[in-house]
């Protein structure tokens, strides 16, 4: 398992995690909000199994040894 999601992309996810987490605990959007476990999870771990089926990947490239500037 690679990592797919860049660092903004993952701050995005994690903040909407816990806000969606947020809303099911007050009940003011239950039983929907636990559906923000989802991004939380991929956000903290960094990896988006529908990223990888769909080739996406948010996360700079990384620049070999060999590579010239």
């Amino acid at each position: 398992m690679t990592v797919n999601e860049g660092l903004l992309d993952r701050i995005i996810r994690v903040v909407i995690g816990l806000v969606l987490i947020a809303l099911a605990v007050t009940g003011r959007w239950a039983p929907w909000g636990w559906i923000g476990v989802l991004p939380l999870i991929t956000g903290l771990v960094g990896f988006c199994g529908l990223y990888q089926v769909l080739g996406i990947k948010t996360c700079p490239i990384k620049a070999g040894k060999n590579a010239q500037s």
